[in-house]
């Protein structure tokens, strides 16, 4: 059952990040700019994101399946919109389908491993089944770019429709309730006490911090990967979509094996916060370098070991989950899921304006977006080292 709800993870994974093999066919193709790019990108992000919410109560009220099951099809039909869109708009609202279609893929997988794992295991389960996913952002590298170059960007999101309608049959068939949860099956809560479940979370000090991290922990990523890597490498330095692709590849590589280390290696309690912080300040200095440093080898260097830091961001799911109650669990990771797609598309949306803007002044527009990466990391994880933190033991 897991396995047929990571693979509706794999292809919103994949959905998240065709941008970056995509974008330079789409500047060429549609007469995108980089501020159009931009918001593109962070459409997708912003309707995932916004659903979080809703998802969290559906979830709470119908169950995983139901969801699931209900929600994946308007993805299908995003892709299918996106595959024969005559312009931007229409592009567009594939994204906003996709996204909202998409937004219960990575929550029903960790809703279900927080319910049905033991609570020792939630962590390594989480990070496999998150380097599973990247055999999505996979399929985006070479193989996209491959796939562009013989046909059409088009082609991509035909091919992702149709992998899409296969993943929703095999949750349909396969995904089920179990009849118990770890500790015993819980009631499920009215739709009205699981939206005031929800808002609950705001009372509690500590929320707001782990809301500013995890806006921008997984974004830096995201962005980097999903969005401007290709762009960057052609433009910056005249490499070829399959050479970009390649890159990208290697990128993914490092980012598939990231997660499960970390979720081996987590070391619980204030250690763990400590981590979040020391890489999360990391990570924004990488995005310093790629902006400041022209130099092929260098940027392409700094690329791949971002991939390989990236599966830090995990250690928050067990942060969230030492954080609050066992009742409020589900709650706690729809809204911090939120935060974090949310987030994707704010710093998407905002790195395309800052892109568009150092163009417009002359200057270099992988610059302006990168260090704006870098900025939001590391005030995100100032955030969370100075507002209130869960008491934590070592």
């Amino acid at each position: 059952m897991l396995l047929a709800l990571a693979s509706g993870f794999t292809l919103s994974q994949a959905f998240r990040t065709v941008a970056a093999i995509m974008g330079p066919s789409l500047v060429t193709q549609l007469q995108l700019s980089p501020q159009e790019l931009g918001l593109w990108a962070a459409t997708f992000h912003f309707s995932f994101g916004l659903m979080q919410l809703v998802m969290g109560v559906s979830i709470d009220v119908f169950g995983v399946r139901r969801t699931i099951v209900w929600a994946f099809p308007v993805a299908v039909l995003g892709g299918a919109i996106s595959a024969l869109a005559p312009s931007f708009g229409w592009l567009l609202l594939g994204q906003v389908l996709i996204g909202s279609g998409c937004a219960p893929a990575f929550l029903v997988c960790t809703v279900f491993i927080g319910r049905y794992f033991p609570a020792a295991r939630f962590t390594a389960v989480s990070g496999l089944v998150m380097s599973i996913s990247g055999l999505g952002v996979l399929a985006t590298a070479t193989p996209l770019a491959l796939l562009i170059e013989l046909s059409s960007w088009r082609w991509g999101f035909g091919v992702l429709a149709a992998l899409g309608l296969l993943s929703w049959a095999a949750m349909a068939w396969l995904v089920h309730e179990p009849a118990t949860a770890v500790g015993g099956a819980a009631q499920r809560p009215s739709l009205r006490e699981a939206t005031l479940g929800l808002l609950s979370l705001f009372r509690l000090p500590h929320t707001a911090g782990l809301v500013a991290y995890a806006a921008v922990a997984y974004a830096g990523f995201i962005t980097l990967r999903g969005l401007w890597l290709g762009p960057l490498l052609i433009e910056r330095y005249s490499f070829t979509l399959v050479q970009a692709g390649n890159v990208a590849l290697a990128m993914t590589l490092g980012s598939m094996i990231s997660p499960a280390v970390f979720g081996r290696l987590d070391p619980g309690g204030a250690r763990r916060i400590r981590w979040l912080l020391g890489f999360a300040a990391l990570a924004a200095a990488l995005l310093a370098l790629m902006a400041v440093v022209h130099h092929a080898a260098l940027d392409v260097a700094l690329a791949l070991t971002y991939g390989l830091l990236s599966g830090y961001g995990l250690l928050q799911y067990g942060y969230v989950r030492d954080a609050y109650p066992a009742e409020m669990r589900g709650r706690a990771l729809s809204l911090f899921t939120m935060a974090m797609f949310l987030g994707i598309a704010l710093m998407q949306w905002l790195t395309g304006l800052v892109a568009s803007l150092a163009k417009a002044a002359g200057g270099d527009p992988f610059t302006g977006a990168l260090l704006a990466m870098a900025a939001m990391v590391a005030g995100g994880a100032l955030l969370f080292w100075k507002l209130p933190r869960a008491q934590l033991a070592d």
